[in-house]
């Protein structure tokens, strides 16, 4: 099977190669994301892998089935960048990898949570020149505090474990409840009164046309002055406009995102040497009590390791005529 990558980093050569070496599989890589500017650079491909910010527009997908391709492999959980209803018309398997590692995306919201309320990264450049002062770095105990959890799939879960060891009140919606965080103390709550309630809240749910801008100018209004907005799912569940407008008024006291409306211009690149032209992620990074990570909650070793594996299985089931091992893997 040959397999064409977009969006690929070193890192992805890396670990899908010494993965490949049980599949056997040829791979192609490029660097730039899929979308209609390249998509005619796929030439006798049976698969094709895409990640997060790769555009798999109806087009995009026809010429894709035009030229040949058979699958599509997601090698994320998301899928909100494919158009699955063409996806069928044209014949093709999509499959992704509905969960690698959720407590690496977990851990990332809690040190995002950490890191904004004892401000670290502050503490850690003054000592470097020396100011071992302690004002502006005041922070708050999470034990005893409200954390409202919007979803609570694989990495909501995890998440909620995790703040379980804070001593915290834990809140969470969800379409879905789980029964056995309901066992072990997790409350369930119309999303209003989470809002409501919550002194820090995680998102963890997809983005969908639903929970597209979530957060927005009237669910703000429900929530506590001050409160704490952590997003590691993606960017499109928060209207950034209105977070701009909570962040002057002093109504959202912390913001922490891995994920941004409009990351697909800047993520995953060294734009060290570029003047951006997006002013609102200008913005959003002039706020001392906002911070901005690239996409890397998933960002680990193990969870790197299982998307590479379950990526390639899956396809290696769906050439054979099979169904990956996971029912969540397969989308169309």
């Amino acid at each position: 099977m040959k397999v064409t990558f977009f969006s690929a980093k070193p890192y992805d050569k890396d670990f899908f190669g010494r993965l490949n070496e049980t599949f056997g599989f040829d791979f192609i890589f490029y660097e730039t994301h899929l979308g209609p500017h390249i998509v005619n650079a796929v030439e006798e491909s049976d698969a094709v892998c895409a990640f997060v910010n790769d555009k798999l527009t109806a087009e995009v997908l026809r010429i894709l089935a035009d030229r040949g391709v058979k699958y599509i492999a997601m090698r994320c959980a998301g899928f909100n960048n494919i158009d699955l209803d063409a996806a069928r018309q044209y014949g093709l398997r999509v499959c992704r990898v509905p969960a690698y590692s959720p407590e690496a995306v977990a851990e990332h919201a809690l040190a995002m949570m950490l890191t904004l309320n004892r401000k670290t990264h502050k503490a850690y450049n003054r000592v470097r020149e020396q100011n071992f002062s302690l004002n502006g770095l005041m922070g708050f105990n999470l034990h005893g505090k409200v954390i409202g959890i919007v979803g609570t799939g694989n990495i909501g879960k995890a998440f909620a474990r995790i703040m379980r060891g804070f001593g915290c009140e834990l809140l969470a919606y969800d379409l879905y409840e789980d029964d056995a965080l309901k066992t072990a103390g997790v409350k369930y709550v119309p999303l209003s009164q989470l809002f409501n309630r919550a002194d820090v809240i995680s998102l963890h749910c997809p983005l969908t046309p639903d929970t597209n801008h979530l957060i927005n100018r009237e669910t703000l209004k429900l929530m506590k002055p001050r409160v704490m907005i952590i997003n590691t799912s993606r960017g499109g569940l928060i209207d950034t406009a209105a977070v701009l407008e909570g962040l002057r008024s002093k109504h959202i006291g912390y913001l922490g995102i891995d994920v941004y409306e409009q990351e697909e211009k800047l993520f995953f690149r060294d734009l060290s040497q570029t003047i951006l032209d997006d002013d609102a992620i200008q913005l959003l990074m002039s706020f001392p009590n906002v911070l901005v990570t690239g996409h890397q909650a998933f960002f680990t070793a193990e969870a790197l390791e299982e998307i590479a594996s379950t990526t390639l299985t899956n396809l290696s089931r769906l050439s054979q005529g099979l169904e990956p091992e996971n029912p969540a893997a397969l989308l169309v």
